[in-house]
């Protein structure tokens, strides 16, 4: 079976060469990156969570049709719209206005707003809600070159559905596509279950998951690890920044231990479920 799979991947990397074999977006990304579009308060947060970097190791191009995953305030959109912008497509699964939870519904008008100020670089983005008559239903089976999501996983699995959401990336992408998965990483054998209650998610879990849905991890990166994150917080990885959860209570402590230990890998879609 590994030999299978083996020869599978190679195969898959010789015939559809532009989305797996890295091709040189590093300009682009400076240019987006650099951008003075985007928010200061999101430019300081770029030293923990290093978006040239990550989107360099999932390679990233920018003629590629991509989504993003539940975007929250935009932080990647940030990044992704610019460089998208002229040569590729950038569509986003959020939350929708009509979300049942107000948080979340007003998440996503905030978002909206956001990018409605700014045509001119938002333009050309795709909205597409995440939850609606089944996960993406409104993004075309074998469409997409890449999926991306950002700390989400822990999430699907306190409230459901992360077997079925991760079929659905499965769907979306085009055969050899990638996902790129960035995720707080929990202590080596710790419950599944608990440790998503505190934001964290066991890394064999989560490549053994993805890997039943239809994917192949091609590689790990330690970009953004950070071994001072000791996992054992009274608010879970929301007590570090940039939640401070705690308020005011140790906040000076986790302030120099910064933002949570988060895994980043890439997986390509070998098989359609």
């Amino acid at each position: 079976m590994k030999l299978y799979k083996t020869v599978f991947v190679i195969f898959v990397s010789l015939t559809i060469p532009a989305i797996v074999m890295a091709g040189d977006s590093s300009t682009e990304l400076d240019s987006a990156i650099q951008g003075t579009h985007r928010d200061a308060a999101n430019v300081a947060r770029d030293v923990y969570r290093h978006p040239k970097e990550t989107l360099m190791f999932f390679n990233m191009q920018a003629d590629m049709k991509v989504l993003e995953i539940l975007p929250g305030r935009g932080w990647y959109t940030e990044i992704l719209a610019p460089l998208l912008k002229d040569n590729g497509e950038l569509t986003v699964a959020s939350f929708g206005d009509t979300h049942p939870t107000e948080y979340l519904r007003n998440i996503h008008i905030n978002y909206i707003e956001i990018l409605d100020a700014n045509p001119d670089i938002y333009g050309n983005v795709k909205i597409v809600i995440f939850n609606k008559t089944g996960y993406l239903a409104e993004v075309p089976d074998n469409s997409m070159d890449m999926v991306v999501t950002f700390r989400n996983t822990h999430n699907w699995i306190r409230y459901g559905g992360v077997e079925e959401i991760y079929a659905a990336f499965n769907r979306v992408l085009k055969p050899g596509g990638i996902l790129g998965v960035v995720q707080h990483r929990a202590n080596a054998g710790s419950e599944v279950k608990t440790s998503a209650e505190k934001g964290y998610v066991p890394e064999s879990y989560l490549i053994n998951m993805v890997e039943d849905a239809g994917f192949e991890l091609v590689k790990k990166s330690d970009v953004n690890a950070n071994l001072k994150d000791s996992k054992d917080y009274p608010k879970g990885v929301w007590s570090l920044p940039p939640t401070y959860r705690e308020k005011d209570e140790d906040r000076d402590r986790y302030s120099v231990i910064g933002e949570s230990d988060r895994m980043t890998m890439k997986f390509i879609k070998l098989r359609n479920l």
